[in-house]
Parts: structure tokens; sequence; C-alpha cells
């Protein structure tokens, strides 16, 4: 079992940025480590994702302004964003899956608003 918490959302205005942080708690070794979100009335979409060797996949969308990084020792993944529209507005998710397993853990969601 994997428990996730999340940190860091909020308001924001357009152009801004913001950190968001996640901490994972887990009996196993987390492998691959993410970031989610989804717009009212629209899908859950991937942000970006991050294996624990540090290979890393973004979103066509987020490219260029988007930064995710993890802290192996703290099981902790972060996610650094840039340059917010008001179409990066969501709830943004945290995503863990630990070795070995296809299982995927999802945090609570932490609600981002790009408004001013």
């Amino acid at each position: 079992q994997v428990q996730l918490v999340e940190s860091g959302g909020g308001l924001v205005q357009p152009g801004g940025s913001l950190r968001l942080s996640c901490a994972a708690s887990a009996r196993f070794p987390i492998n691959l480590m993410g970031w989610h979100r989804q717009a009212p009335g629209k899908q859950r979409e991937l942000v970006a994702s991050i294996s624990r060797g540090g290979l890393t996949n973004y979103a066509d969308s987020v490219k260029g302004r988007t930064t995710i990084s993890r802290d192996n020792a703290k099981n902790t993944v972060y996610l650094e964003m840039n340059s917010l529209k008001p179409e990066d507005t969501g709830v943004y998710y945290c995503v863990a899956r630990t070795l070995g397993s296809s299982k995927d853990y999802w945090g609570q969601g932490t609600q981002v608003t790009v408004s001013s």
C-alpha cells in the first residue's frame, strides 16, 4: 500500500509559477511517480512523470515550462510549473507505482487555479 500526501496548490495569476510536492509512504521502493490533472468537464490527463532513475516524460502542453523532479531518499516528487496559463487550472493528482507492480496509487488531489 502507498499513501500520497500532496501540497502546494492554490490560486496563481497568469504568468506566475507554482511548485507542487507529493510525499509517498510505502513498504516497497517507489518506481514511477508523476502528476496528472483534471480540468472541469474534462478527462484526467498526464502532466509529467519520472522514473526512479530520473527519466522524465511531459505532456506537450507543458513542455518547456514545467520540470518534474524527485528525491528518492524522501520518496518525494516535485512539479514546478512556470508561465502558468488559465488552461492549467484543474485538480492535480500525484500518482505512484512501486517496483515490480503495475498498480497505480493516487493522492487526494490539490486544486490549482490560474486566474487574474
